[in-house]
């Protein structure tokens, strides 16, 4: 398998798509890893999982329909494996394994299947002090873009899955790139002021549009500097609620398709008005582990 992957937007050719089967019923709060899904724990509204299989295998239809090559990963019983965004990504031709949580590194062996079909040199592991999650990478021509949380408290926030070292071992793996790294907001118990990845406060669109929130940042300088890049004129700026409801977390089949929930009204008809052709699913009962469309999905290859 030849891997391609330079930006979020251009046309899909092949995605590892995660699977909802087999989640293995509500955890208990001490094994929840974000501060939504324990919010909906203790509300008794966290997602069931015939539900969410319904959620995913819609975003199955959809890829299949615009003739993506669509990867799954062989089921582990009574595990949630819906987020492959997490594990690994795609620069170029790399496959780049995440770091990520001990727990979750039997969802790398899950994708074997896939992994074995990628040259062996072009499959990299990071140093193990170098922790990392595919939602807080993304591609974009000449630039690297990375959330990050730099601060000296980052060991106690489970929200913080991106350190400087991964930073700086992006900036090694990738010389000709500009790795820019931003620093994100993170909350343990407030899912409202925690951007637990880049894409929950950010992400490219169609040729030249983004869709932002200005409060995730927690510096102001890299937020307008985002706004810069892109021009003013091209971002969608969402609020504090649709940013919880996860908005920037949509997923881009091309410059003109767009994968979003179909209950973001304001966002889908900015999309439409932009010559972008959304194709609406329901996502809404996964999006209560704040995740949602992108974290779902790990692209291979685009054109």
């Amino acid at each position: 398998m030849k891997l391609h992957i330079n930006n979020e937007t251009s046309r899909l050719k092949a995605v590892v798509l995660g699977t909802a089967e087999s989640v293995g019923g509500i955890p208990n709060i001490s094994e929840a890893y974000d501060p939504k899904s324990i919010e909906h724990i203790k509300m008794g509204t966290y997602p069931k999982e015939e539900d969410m299989i319904r959620e995913v295998e819609s975003v199955a239809d959809v890829l299949k329909k615009h003739d993506v090559e669509v990867y799954r990963p062989k089921l582990i019983k009574n595990y949630n494996q819906i987020f492959t965004r997490d594990i690994a990504f795609v620069i170029e031709d790399k496959f780049i394994m995440a770091n990520i949580l001990p727990d979750r590194e039997q969802e790398i062996e899950a994708i074997s299947h896939v992994i074995n079909q990628i040259p062996s040199e072009n499959v990299i592991e990071l140093p193990e002090n170098a922790h990392i999650e595919g939602g807080d990478v993304m591609p974009f021509g000449d630039y690297i873009l990375v959330g990050t949380y730099t601060k000296e408290d980052y060991k106690s926030f489970i929200t913080a899955r991106t350190n400087k070292e991964a930073v700086q071992a992006l900036k090694d793996l990738f010389p000709q790139k500009k790795v820019v790294p931003f620093n994100l907001k993170k909350s343990n118990v407030e899912p409202r002021d925690n951007a637990l990845h880049l894409d929950c406060c950010f992400q490219p669109v169609g040729k030249d549009k983004a869709i932002i929130y200005k409060g995730g940042f927690l510096d102001e300088k890299e937020y307008e500097w985002l706004v810069k890049l892109f021009g003013k004129e091209n971002m969608f700026e969402i609020t504090r609620d649709e940013m919880y409801n996860m908005f920037s977390n949509v997923f881009s089949i091309s410059e003109d398709v767009v994968i979003s929930e179909r209950n973001f009204k304001r966002l889908n008809n900015w999309l439409r008005d932009n010559n972008i052709a959304v194709e609406e699913v329901p996502y809404a009962e996964i999006a209560k582990q704040e995740g949602l469309l992108r974290c779902s999905t790990l692209p291979l290859i685009r054109e």
